[in-house]
């Protein structure tokens, strides 16, 4: 089972067991965090795609560590005028360690209780052809 999450302005496709880098969350190591922005769960078979986002589903997962990506050198130079301005930007990260998938709704990926689906009519539901002849 794999879902996608928004987080930081970016999307991650994420299954539980993984780790990912993520932009600067609040939370400090071992914490817990939860995900509600889940754009799309699917289990191989069946795919539940929100519009944009589903509703009451969330992917949780643990703080592994707060950590800085490696330097970014801005270096800006104008020819003959011995102008050049050196500058460095580190971006502060949170690695996440997936650990599950909620989705309370519905079973696996996106299908409904009772085993149908919603292009299926339940067979009380089922409206009989109307017969044209006078």
């Amino acid at each position: 089972m794999h879902a996608v999450i928004r987080t930081g302005g970016k999307q991650y496709r994420v299954t539980p067991g993984d780790v990912v880098t993520v932009e600067r969350l609040a939370d400090d190591a071992g914490a817990t965090v939860t995900f509600e922005e889940v754009l799309m769960v699917s289990d191989g078979e069946q795919s539940l795609v929100g519009t944009p986002l589903l509703e009451n589903a969330s992917v949780t997962g643990t703080v592994a560590e707060q950590m800085r990506a490696p330097r970014v050198i801005v270096f800006k130079k104008k020819r003959r005028k011995h102008h050049r301005k050196r500058n460095g930007h580190r971006q502060q990260l949170t690695v996440v360690r997936i650990t599950d998938i909620n989705i309370p709704d519905h079973t696996a990926a996106g299908r409904p209780e009772d085993g149908r689906t919603d292009a299926e009519p339940a067979a009380e539901e089922a409206v009989p052809a109307a017969d044209s002849t006078p």
